[in-house]
């Protein structure tokens, strides 16, 4: 709430009951504004200083319209299909709590205004989707970005759900972590850093630290970690980290059903080869994290079958083969 009483001040609240009450289709006329200003702030004014005053905010810049039906603000940070893009961004995420998430959905409703608000109001009678319990993660993030910025190591407390339903340390002493970027996959925030014990690429999920919090020492160059060593490519490190596992990427050949291509490309971006192509089929070439391409082979068995590199191809094998002896224990 603005302090009122205070002449100086018009122009400021004037463009505030703009941005709550106006827009292309909710014109507000020189009278209307008066009652809002007397209503709101206990100010009063006349037309000719409400017209003034607008003028004087479109001199500094302010898109506002003025016509026959009246006023309204037509320009704003965010259009109604921005905002609503950035709305269902923080609904659907799961790395943040419910209660953050409503939090910040209530701020980007009120920067479209009270017309824009009811049009989306239903938005938080939705059933309650999947959030995380960590009421840390956004200053775990905060802390994360300044490190990340700073090119500073991080310490935190890892975590993992236990039978209760609860979050619990993994171990007691800390993680200390070489920080380099944040990204997000499937909805969820996700370091890529390096534990310092090795000098490879470690992912950690953000959701699950707690106690964060930014060293003194300095973290260790990006040249020093093997993967990293001929550069950083974030689409290319996406693309071969398809769920985010740790460990080495690997070429993978695969013979795959072309109807597969959308999901392909879902989960590869376009930094696959074809090699061949058959009646129905098609010879793929991919590198992938190879812990990771184990899980996706399987998840489209039916349609995917991995030729190459003959470990793995080994390791689908041995896990296909477990899943058949528990599923035909159970057939009569």
């Amino acid at each position: 709430m603005f302090a009122t009483g205070n002449k100086k001040m018009l122009n400021i609240l004037i463009l505030d009951i703009l941005e709550q009450y106006s827009d292309e289709d909710h014109h507000l006329t020189q009278q209307e504004i008066i009652r809002h200003l007397r209503a709101q702030y206990g100010m009063d004014c006349d037309r000719r200083s409400v017209k003034n005053n607008i003028d004087a905010l479109k001199e500094m810049g302010y898109e506002i319209e003025t016509n026959n039906k009246g006023a309204f603000l037509a320009g704003r940070k965010f259009d109604n299909a921005e905002l609503r893009l950035l709305i269902d961004s923080v609904l659907f995420s799961k790395g943040i709590s419910q209660k953050r998430a409503k939090e910040l959905i209530e701020k980007l409703k009120e920067m479209g205004g009270r017309h824009f608000s009811a049009k989306v109001k239903h938005v938080c009678n939705l059933p309650e989707l999947q959030h995380t319990d960590n009421k840390q993660t956004m200053y775990a993030l905060d802390a994360l970005n300044d490190a990340i910025d700073q090119r500073k190591k991080v310490s935190f407390t890892y975590n993992t759900y236990g039978t209760d339903m609860k979050l619990h340390p993994r171990r007691q002493e800390p993680y200390i972590v070489n920080p380099y970027q944040i990204v997000t996959n499937n909805g969820r925030y996700y370091l890529i850093g390096n534990y310092d014990k090795y000098d490879n690429v470690s992912h950690y999920r953000i959701d699950r630290m707690t106690s964060v919090c930014m060293l003194d020492e300095k973290r260790k160059p990006m040249s020093d970690v093997t993967d990293f060593k001929n550069g950083f490519s974030l689409p290319k490190h996406m693309a071969e980290h398809i769920y985010m596992f740790s460990g080495k990427s690997v070429c993978v050949k695969m013979v795959a059903k072309k109807h597969l291509m959308n999901e392909l490309v879902d989960w590869f971006g376009k930094d696959f080869k074809i090699r061949r192509e058959f009646e129905d089929e098609m010879l793929v070439e991919v590198k992938c994290n190879e812990a990771a391409m184990r899980f996706w082979a399987l998840q489209y068995g039916p349609y995917v079958e991995v030729l190459e590199p003959a470990e793995l191809r080994e390791e689908i094998r041995e896990s296909l083969k477990e899943m058949w002896e528990k599923y035909t224990d159970c057939v009569e």
